[in-house]
């Protein structure tokens, strides 16, 4: 895709204003840094960050019975949870395959709204709309919507400062007033750390960006960029689809089975997912931490004395640990346990690194 093909979120311009670099993510221009990578990861962890993810998807399923349709197809079970909560959930193919991993916001009976993984959106849209009984209606509102995410220990003291809803459990969300227009408030986050996503309108997006932007630096906070987003997450294991979960990779094997609803009836790949736990996934997700100096990136081979185990999915260096780190999917019957020694092929050599079992770093996420 050239860069005139690539898509641009609704405050592109600020991020120019900011002096973001950028990159291509998704089908969609992303500021990657603005003050650096680890400059930025730090304010997240001691302070508070902005991201912009306004690239993520959004999709409303509305009409009699959409809560009962979602659960359905989407893997976990929204009746573990109601009306004001959000959830994180899986589309799978019939063969448990992952299609996307997206968040589930429970509006009520009539009305669940998605926010899917940009270049997914439309293949998660294709499908429920294909699957959707009379009544019921799927709505692509990608670029109706924005995503800001403010992560860290003093995100609330930013939202309060804006007098935005701040009290709220873990997944919980609520719509405030926005200068007439609803802004939607959810405890949640990509990071790990105690944080907010909001889902402004797209029109309201700079108002919304600049507030917030004035109140994180007021906390001695900073705007963050996908570089960070991305180490930031890696540090806590966070799966990224078409890395850590694909068509080719499931939930199970990505160690994402706790989002399945087991107990429900129906849901998408539910007999293929089944079969795979009582046999057993074949491979699975795990950490490397570097033992010795070197970066580990996605797509290297895996040893263990020589022979082959797997293939890192991820990898970054942690700014936290000041090490490399990586995840990897393993070979389930190469007796891989946390602690043990394995070493990764990076350029013809081989980088000796400890297995861990993720997070990587402890936070307080609630």
């Amino acid at each position: 895709m050239s860069d005139a093909e690539l898509l641009s979120g609704p405050i592109h311009d600020v991020h120019v204003e900011l002096g973001a670099t950028f990159a291509p993510f998704g089908g969609w221009t992303m500021p990657v840094s603005y003050a650096g990578t680890v400059a930025e990861h730090t304010a997240v962890r001691t302070t508070v960050g902005l991201f912009d993810v306004s690239h993520l998807g959004k999709a409303s399923v509305t009409g009699p019975g959409a809560a009962a349709f979602v659960n359905s197809a989407l893997t976990n079970d929204l009746d573990r949870i109601g009306p004001g909560k959000a959830q994180y959930t899986l589309c799978c193919t019939p063969d448990g395959g992952v299609i996307d991993d997206l968040i589930a916001y429970y509006v009520g009976a009539d009305e669940v709204f998605l926010v899917p993984n940009a270049a997914n959106t439309t293949r998660v849209v294709a499908e429920l709309e294909s699957a959707a009984p009379q009544g019921v209606t799927v709505t692509n509102q990608h670029r109706e919507f924005a995503v800001f995410a403010v992560q860290g220990p003093r995100s609330a003291q930013v939202l309060a400062a804006l007098g935005l809803p701040t009290d709220m459990d873990y997944m919980a969300f609520e719509d405030a007033d926005w200068s007439g227009s609803t802004l939607r408030v959810c405890r949640t986050g990509y990071t790990g750390e105690h944080g907010y996503e909001l889902l402004p309108r797209w029109g309201d997006a700079e108002s919304v960006f600049r507030a917030l932007l004035g109140a994180v630096r007021d906390a001695e906070g900073q705007p963050a960029g996908l570089g960070a987003r991305d180490t930031l997450r890696t540090e806590m294991g966070y799966p990224l689809h078409g890395h850590e979960l694909a068509l080719d990779i499931s939930p199970l094997q990505a160690r994402c089975g706790w989002a399945i609803g087991w107990r429900k009836p129906a849901f998408w790949g539910k007999e293929a997912l089944e079969q795979e736990k009582t046999t057993g996934p074949q491979r699975r997700i795990w950490g490397l931490r570097a033992l010795d100096r070197g970066v580990l990136r996605a797509g290297l081979s895996v040893l263990r004395d020589g022979a082959p185990v797997g293939t890192t999915t991820s990898g970054t260096f942690s700014p936290t640990l000041k090490a490399g780190i990586a995840l990897a999917l393993l070979d389930a019957d190469a007796d891989i346990a946390t602690g043990g020694e394995l070493s990764v092929d990076v350029r013809g050599r081989a980088l000796r690194c400890e297995v861990t079992n993720p997070p990587f770093v402890q936070v307080k996420t609630r």
